[in-house]
């Protein structure tokens, strides 16, 4: 099965930090990165997020616009980090009023999905965290997060929820740091409707091998909903052209996938804050172009057996004989 690549909308646009808030580019119109995304080789759907991207009232128009660029909205991302009012948190807050409120930005953000006919939501809640000692409810939040879940995926059925976890950044501890507790709270609502999303930067800061991640994930019950792609140096999330510091992770990441089952989408998810962003995004997409090209089935059993045989020498050897003479 051929691999389906999308890419986060801002991924084309302005990017910002701390340093310089003001963004190191001119601000694109929305159009504008919309054609961006559908001119580059292999991008065949898009990710939105809430608020930033699109809204119940503009959600006819932007759903025209990708219509017409021949791209499908794969997800999207409600804004439950980059507003004042998360600050705090938001499912997992200690306000109830304000985990009142992020429900509802998320009930909006799902009835735009069930109009545009999007079929996934994916929950990054990075300000769903602490900071400090003893000033966390372990217990009372993590539930008040696994029952807002519960209530938001079983409100809306037909849609499905990622979810996405970061060890930290916003908050210094999140909530949601890795795949083992990410798809425990998934089964813990026992829904069928409710997984996880990996991000590889964020399994690769959280100290994971991706590919066991990925496969751990898929071995209880498929619970492997979505992919981000973007790449870093394991110390930071620094949302990197993919394969530009990791490669062979990437390989046996791409193998696993695909010996999974792995059906979901392949999406950029980088902040290029300095660089082209549509050449940025056009440079990863090749990369997972290219290994899955690779990939062969021939190939995908010579692995098996490498995999089969633990031999660290052998498979090095392998890795270097096949990969690096065709990348």
């Amino acid at each position: 099965m051929k691999n389906r690549y999308s890419v986060i909308l801002g991924n084309l646009g302005n990017t910002c930090d701390r340093f310089l808030p003001s963004g190191y580019k001119e601000v694109v119109p929305k159009l504008e990165m919309i054609h961006q995304a559908a001119a580059i080789p292999g991008i065949e759907g898009i990710e939105l997020v809430g608020t930033w991207d699109i809204t119940e009232a503009n959600a006819g128009e932007i759903d025209g616009w990708l219509n017409d660029a021949g791209l499908a909205c794969v997800s999207i991302i409600p804004d439950l980090f980059s507003q004042r009012r998360w600050g705090l948190g938001s499912l997992s807050a200690k306000s109830a009023e304000t985990r009142r409120a992020a429900l509802e930005e998320c009930r909006s953000v799902a009835r735009i999905a069930r109009q545009i006919g999007c079929p996934l939501i994916n929950l990054w809640l990075g300000q769903d965290g602490y900071d400090y000692p003893l000033t966390a409810d372990y217990r009372s939040q993590r539930a008040y997060l696994a029952e807002n879940i519960h209530l938001i995926a079983s409100e809306f059925p037909e849609i499905r929820f990622a979810l996405e976890y970061k060890p930290k950044e916003p908050r210094n501890f999140s909530f949601q740091a890795r795949a083992a507790d990410t798809l425990l709270m998934a089964k813990e609502t026992g829904l069928a409707n409710v997984g996880v999303c990996i991000d590889v930067g964020h399994a690769f800061m959280a100290g994971e091998n991706v590919a066991e991640s990925a496969v751990l994930l898929q071995h209880h019950g498929e619970k492997l909903f979505h992919m981000h792609f973007n790449d870093n140096y394991r110390s930071w999330d620094d949302d990197m052209i993919v394969g530009s510091v990791h490669w062979v992770e990437y390989v046996e990441l791409l193998h696993w996938l695909r010996e999974t089952g792995y059906a979901g989408w392949y999406s950029m998810d980088q902040y290029p804050y300095r660089e082209d962003g549509a050449a940025a995004v056009r440079e990863s997409v090749a990369f997972l172009q290219n290994v899955e090209a690779l990939l062969t089935e021939t190939r995908q059993s010579e692995l098996r057996d490498l995999i089969a045989a633990g031999d660290a020498t052998a498979t090095t050897r392998y890795a270097r004989r096949t990969f690096l003479a065709k990348l």
